[in-house]
């Protein structure tokens, strides 16, 4: 089970099954591991997906909830998908942004500010599994490998899985961006140098 696409259809079935109370316990380990392990406070911006609730992601509103309430200086950018829907933009996202969802039933904002890839110190990616050495698999669009090539070289990585790595992914490419770091509920997996280079 390391190939992308076999990879993929496991742990959608596999996320699919998990019961709401799991979901949202896993959510909240995640986002304390987050504080826990990253100094976000001295971030300028940080990029957040906002989860797709049928597709059972992981709940960043409790990140960025936490963020709002304990006044914390980093500001929230959110990816919107364009028109092309191979390409996305990134907005600030405020208590006051109003949200549409789109045709894949992501929540985006509407009349937010651009912030653009290079502005960004972390960024949280959504993801379906990942290996021991920072390779990952999403839902095969693409959307965060153009985005991330865009990212400065020191923009942390940072994915977020409900699952422990699999040994390796034996079709990921040489060119695929790889992760700096990944959180999951039972903690959290550095990557090596060449992750960094």
């Amino acid at each position: 089970m390391s190939v992308k696409a076999e990879l993929r259809q496991y742990m959608l079935a596999r996320r699919k099954a998990l019961p709401p109370y799991e979901l949202a316990r896993r959510s909240t380990m995640l986002r304390k591991h987050l504080f826990y392990y990253f100094s976000i406070a001295q971030w300028e911006w940080l990029h957040v997906f906002l989860p797709i609730p049928q597709q059972h992601e992981p709940d960043t509103w409790e990140i960025i909830r936490w963020i709002w309430e304990y006044d914390l200086p980093v500001k929230l950018a959110v990816p919107v998908v364009q028109p092309d829907g191979v390409s996305l933009r990134h907005h600030h996202l405020t208590p006051d942004t109003r949200l549409v969802t789109n045709r894949w039933g992501i929540p985006e904002p509407v009349e937010a500010p651009e912030v653009f890839p290079q502005q960004l110190d972390a960024v949280l990616i959504p993801l379906l599994a990942f290996d021991i050495t920072g390779h990952r698999v999403g839902y095969g669009k693409g959307f965060y490998d153009r985005f991330l090539s865009e990212c400065r070289p020191d923009a942390l990585r940072i994915g977020m899985s409900w699952e422990q790595p699999v040994p390796a992914i034996e079709d990921a490419s040489p060119h695929d961006v790889r992760l700096h770091a990944c959180l999951t509920p039972m903690g959290i997996r550095w990557f090596g140098a060449e992750a960094w280079s």
